[in-house]
């Protein structure tokens, strides 16, 4: 809640707890339980919004944050994304084969292959900064920068 929602329903309530108080002046002790009920279920319901707004901003940064967890360094070490890049890898290397063949022959063909195998291993050595020596730390990610 902002300070302009707390001072609004602040005003509000103590509208509320006037008209109650002038409501019991002019009714009698006899109706008072019935106005302070009254009263305190309307305090009970502004609190339980209260509690729901919370409640449902606390769930919804909570699925943001998770959101982004999905897509950070750490989690990008998932099977299926090293499985899908393989693939895709070696889909390409069959045309890149042939283009290199066709065009310059072994030497082609080992510039290709190289190519691929360069490309793999960049995106091993991101989706596992481990895997050639040293971790890079949250702070040298490429995602929060």
């Amino acid at each position: 809640m902002t300070g302009r929602e707390v001072r609004h329903d602040d005003a509000e309530l103590k509208k509320e707890l006037d008209a109650t108080l002038h409501a019991r002046r002019e009714l009698g002790e006899e109706y008072e339980s019935a106005l302070v009920d009254s009263f305190l279920e309307k305090v009970e319901q502004r609190l339980d919004g209260a509690v729901d707004r919370r409640v449902r901003r606390r769930l919804a940064e909570e699925q943001l944050v998770a959101a982004r967890g999905a897509r950070s360094p750490q989690s990008a070490d998932s099977w299926g994304e090293r499985f899908g890049f393989g693939i895709v890898s070696l889909v390409l290397a069959i045309p890149l084969s042939a283009i290199g063949v066709a065009n310059a022959h072994l030497p082609g063909l080992l510039v290709a292959w190289a190519g691929i195998v360069g490309v793999n291993v960049v995106q091993a050595s991101r989706l596992s900064p481990g895997f050639f020596g040293r971790r890079r730390s949250r702070q040298e990610s490429d995602w929060e920068e």
